[in-house]
């Protein structure tokens, strides 16, 4: 072999072992490398915040699985893109999706993987739920668990500690019924207060948890869980109910009453002293600077029930789509048992309001935290006991479409451009029309 050759030879050998070693760190890069989930979301402000604080430290404390967030401003945003997505084979794995009040049907849907499905393959060690009635509205007719119920949250009143104060008014006894609620606002009124009361998602207070916290059916038919055609059980609560919204309305003791969450930024801001939303409001007024309030449940009428009801649980929840390869599936359920393990389910409980996953996320969250929020650790606490009849969800077909037209007719009806009761007969015949 001449020296030339061998030269050749040398250079060929060590070209060769470069490219295996580059070849073996290259597959070795691929053995361990992390498998990302997508998972897209409709939180904001401080409640999104949370959450991507939550997926940092996910993805810091271990290197299996990589969670990439991406947020929407709008449920129709999301679904827009998820549909998109779907099209185009590059489905994201979790997505958050708004309660509808039928959630069979999305769980039917072909690109929906179910979670009792999921987990059945890949277990949470902490799927003992904070409270089965909590998750409802994500679980189907043999209580199977659809959805992970992440963002599930109940209406309240939030009140305004130092406006109360001012007022005369006792802060640690806040109203429990509609007509001393109205005898607080006239007296905030009094001492200057230019919005005394504002509700936020005013279907979900005004019209769909007026019957539970009651303690009476929203809909016949067992509020759509039994057997028949259900329709919306409108009866003289509802005259009453609407008709005092409305006066509410023109002496401007109500000044905010849209069918979204903005009035809730004016309760963080001071400008509104008695505010009706869901929990998950909480963040945002934690946040708020100078804010000092308290939460009690929605109020009643004393007329129609002797004790208060409970409202619906609702919400939103992280739905799985299908398709993935069981590689990614896995790595879903690796992030939502994180999300489930109590002291991650109770930091989220504590900085959002959202109802607490576990009974280990409510034991594990921080007396402090419920010390300095008046009222809210009985709230909670409530919520423990078994819902009745009427407050343990209902099923209605085409709900949004509902809530839709309801909103319409209820805002004709406090603006005075409807009377009540024909606000009420138009949504009846409306929804049992979509119903159908």
């Amino acid at each position: 072999m001449t020296e030339h050759t061998f030269a050749g030879l040398a250079r060929t050998l060590r070209a060769t072992g470069h490219a295996m070693i580059l070849g073996l760190g290259a597959a070795c890069a691929t053995a361990y490398a992390a498998t990302d989930i997508q998972v897209w979301h409709t939180l904001a402000g401080p409640n999104r915040a949370e959450f991507e604080k939550l997926v940092k430290q996910f993805n810091r404390d271990q290197k299996d699985v990589r969670v990439v967030l991406r947020g929407f401003d709008s449920q129709a945003a999301l679904r827009e893109e998820t549909g998109k997505a779907l099209a185009a084979k590059k489905a994201p794995h979790l997505v958050q999706i708004a309660d509808n009040h039928s959630p069979e049907v999305i769980a039917e849907h072909k690109n929906i993987l179910p979670m009792y499905r999921l987990l059945d393959d890949y277990p949470i060690r902490d799927l003992a739920w904070f409270l089965p009635q909590t998750s409802n509205f994500v679980r189907d007719s043999r209580g199977r668990l659809l959805a992970f119920p992440f963002m599930a949250e109940v209406p309240v009143m939030f009140y305004n500690l130092d406006a109360y104060k001012k007022a005369g008014l006792d802060p640690k006894a806040p109203a429990r019924t509609w007509n001393d609620l109205q005898a607080e606002l006239l007296q905030l009124r009094a001492s200057g207060v230019h919005c005394p009361y504002a509700t936020s998602d005013a279907v979900k207070v005004h019209l769909a948890n007026l019957a539970p916290v009651n303690g009476k059916l929203y809909a016949t038919s067992d509020n759509g869980l039994g057997k028949g055609q259900p329709k919306l059980n409108f009866d003289s609560l509802y005259m009453r109910h609407i008709s005092l919204m409305v006066s509410w309305t023109r002496s401007m003791l109500l000044t905010e009453h849209p069918n979204d969450n903005t009035p809730d930024a004016s309760f963080a801001k001071g400008a509104c002293s008695v505010l009706t939303s869901g929990t998950g409001a909480l963040g945002q007024l934690q946040a708020a600077k100078g804010l000092s309030f308290g939460v009690a449940p929605l109020p009643y009428y004393p007329q129609v029930a002797k004790q208060p009801g409970r409202p619906f649980v609702s919400g939103s929840a992280l739905w799985a789509i299908a398709g993935h390869p069981r590689s990614e599936d896995k790595a879903s359920a690796t992030f939502l048992a994180y999300l489930a393990t109590p002291v991650v389910a109770a930091q989220w409980h504590q900085q959002t309001g959202y109802l607490p996953l576990t009974e280990a996320a409510f034991r594990a969250s921080d007396v402090s935290f419920y010390n300095k929020i008046p009222g809210a650790h009985q709230l909670i606490e409530a919520l423990r006991t078994q819902p009745s009849p009427s407050s343990r969800g209902f099923r209605l077909n085409n709900y949004p479409q509902i809530e839709t037209v309801m909103n319409t007719e209820l805002q004709n009806a406090l603006t005075g451009q409807t009377p009540p009761m024909r606000a009420l007969n138009n949504i009846s015949e409306k929804a049992s029309a979509l119903m159908r």
